[in-house]
């Protein structure tokens, strides 16, 4: 009889912790974080009436937001830094699919002189290219950034690999992919055009993703990631009148983003 009750005691104890996983079927998890990330160089192609120029090997960098608390959590303000937000659904014990948005910013370095190729018909313009090269520092070419903000929208799937399974504590590392869209508000003075700064669906985008997950009280998500990804604008918006202007450009990035997030579970326990 005792043998019988402690099995018993026992085979209940591994249904009621398998009921309490953080990530089992039916689980949600919201997430809220912020990131730093690091781009490639790039070549920039523009065409529009009068000009088709290409500069090359462009150089730029994110734009943290300085920290302070007014900044980064006055619920007016928590948009303006580059943040993360995502909601994952869990369709199997330790399988989400997650849908979010990364809000990253992209800055062109002003103070660079870079390769060019092409033609601009505006002799004002053209004469600021000498022996195939143009100096960006001045700004009167251009000014160039997507920082409202490089805005990443995506899907993708992550499997998580419990490491660590205490009582109030479970520790996951978590690998996947995926692929989205890019909706930025590029910032854009070109030429002395007026300056373009509207959200435009301008390309794709795609990565792979890590991160480790330290669940708290089976509920409470801290959250550190990083991603390797590769984005593709074919169609940026460089003026704001009606006429086909453009830019278009492809570069590889990386990602790393950190916050708190919080996991529930949808379905209904037997």
């Amino acid at each position: 009889m005792k043998k019988l009750t402690y099995l018993f005691v026992l085979l209940a104890s591994v249904v009621l912790k398998a009921q309490n996983e953080p990530f089992q079927k039916g689980s949600v998890m919201v997430f809220w974080g912020w990131n730093n990330s690091a781009y490639s160089n790039s070549d920039i192609h523009f065409k529009g009436d009068g000009y088709d120029f290409q500069l090359s090997d462009v150089v730029a960098h994110n734009r943290p937001t300085p920290f302070s608390f007014r900044k980064y959590f006055k619920l007016s303000n928590i948009t303006i830094p580059q943040v993360n937000y995502r909601v994952t659904y869990f369709v199997k014990n330790n399988l989400g699919i997650t849908l979010g948005m990364d809000h990253m910013k992209y800055v062109m370095d002003q103070n660079q002189t870079v390769k060019f190729s092409g033609y601009i018909n505006d002799p004002e313009y053209s004469s600021l290219v000498q022996n195939g090269q143009v100096s960006l520092s001045d700004g009167k070419l251009l000014t160039f950034e997507h920082t409202d903000g490089l805005n990443y929208v995506n899907i993708g799937a992550q499997k998580y690999v419990h490491v660590i399974n205490k009582k109030d504590l479970d520790i996951f590392w978590s690998y996947g992919a995926g692929i989205g869209a890019l909706v930025p508000k590029s910032n854009i003075k070109l030429m002395g055009n007026e300056r373009s700064d509207r959200f435009h669906l301008a390309g794709f985008g795609t990565d792979v993703r890590t991160a480790v997950s330290i669940v708290i009280l089976r509920h409470i998500v801290l959250q550190a990631e990083g991603k390797y990804g590769y984005i593709n604008m074919p169609d940026i918006k460089t003026t704001l009148n009606n006429k086909p202007d453009k830019a278009s450009q492809d570069f590889v990035y990386g990602e790393f983003d950190f916050g708190i997030g919080y996991t529930f579970n949808t379905r209904r326990q037997h």
